[in-house]
């Protein structure tokens, strides 16, 4: 075997022919400065429809992304035909910095978590008061990825003409969320979707709920030009409904201003990445009496300072149970 040393001749050394004939792949990624922007409205087995100004573009995730996936409500960077015609492609070439991000895994026990939605300033978790039953762990779990991830919460409970809000709105009075109460009738005679809008108003909402709590059809009134295929019923069995809506979609709240995003119904929420620790940031009254609580402390332990604090009159005591509630949401299924 011929050995070089430091100094070889450059005729010395046998360079090995492209087969291809084509150019040999770099690490310099392209800056693509006269990309267009946009904003990913759906996702489709790797085709994402994007609004880029006001047209409506297919594209397709460029190479130089490697494993960075773009979810709905991503700002993007575009290049190519960018003209909305039948059959053209983009591609995609910039992913924004998120603002916030929606997260869930399949359970507790999966360690891959999912990016839902991006960039959403508000979660709505819709709930039916009857038919079928309200699952509070599961409203639990949703309220704590909401403020995990940097998204306000709104609660929207529907089918108010088959059970009384009440004892539901006392659960969660402490936590001072907003929230609407609809009925089937309001939602007919549009009452209940002027309140609901309000709410949305110059926002960008993701909404989230189990099947069968008319969450599509909150949408499909709020956004009457995109009507979709509403639950057909529910299964008197189980009391969940079918699922129809299969992959996250971006919708403009006409008159408002904002974005209405419908995400699949959920069978479970499972809060497998989400830190314990950043939960307390929801909680500005209690966050203060955290200094003196032992390091990586659960805040539901003995030695946790909230104890003390909230003892001494900083904070109202059902403020701590519900911070409690919610982090102990994390070690339940979701049918308790």
């Amino acid at each position: 075997m011929r050995r070089y040393g430091k100094h070889t001749d450059e005729d010395d050394i046998r360079s090995r022919p492209n087969r291809r004939g084509n150019r040999p792949r770099t690490h310099i990624r392209p800056k693509h400065e006269d990309a267009a922007e946009g904003m990913v409205l759906t996702v489709d087995r790797g085709r994402l429809t994007c609004l880029v100004e006001d047209r409506v573009v297919t594209a397709m995730k460029a190479r130089e992304l490697g494993r960075k996936a773009a979810v709905v409500g991503d700002r993007v960077a575009l290049v190519g035909d960018l003209s909305g015609a039948k059959d053209t492609l983009a591609r995609i070439v910039r992913i924004t910095e998120r603002s916030s991000v929606l997260r869930r895994t399949a359970d507790d026990d999966d360690p891959y978590e999912r990016v839902v939605v991006a960039n959403a300033d508000q979660l709505a978790v819709v709930t039916a008061l009857a038919d079928p039953e309200p699952r509070p762990r599961l409203i639990d779990r949703c309220l704590v990825a909401a403020y995990d991830g940097g998204l306000e919460p709104l609660l929207v409970l529907t089918k108010s003409d088959l059970a009384p809000p009440d004892k539901l709105l006392e659960l969660y009075g402490d936590l001072d969320i907003p929230y609407v109460v609809t009925s089937r009738a309001e939602l007919e005679s549009g009452e209940a979707v002027e309140r609901v809008r309000e709410q949305l108003d110059g926002r960008i909402t993701a909404f989230v709920g189990h099947s069968g709590v008319g969450k599509t059809t909150l949408v499909n009134a709020l956004v009457p030009l995109e009507r979709r295929r509403t639950t057909g019923h529910v299964n008197a069995v189980t009391g969940r409904g079918r699922h129809t809506t299969t992959s996250a979609l971006a919708l403009p709240l006409a008159g408002a201003g904002g974005w209405v995003i419908d995400t699949p119904g959920v069978r479970s929420f499972g809060l497998a990445h989400v830190d314990p620790s950043r939960v307390i940031h929801a909680f500005p009254d209690l966050e203060p009496g955290t200094e003196g609580c032992p390091r990586a402390c659960s805040h539901d332990e003995p030695d946790c300072a909230l104890d003390d604090w909230v003892a001494e009159g900083h904070a109202d005591p059902a403020r701590l149970y519900s911070l409690r509630r919610l982090l102990a949401s994390r070690e339940r299924t979701d049918g308790d």
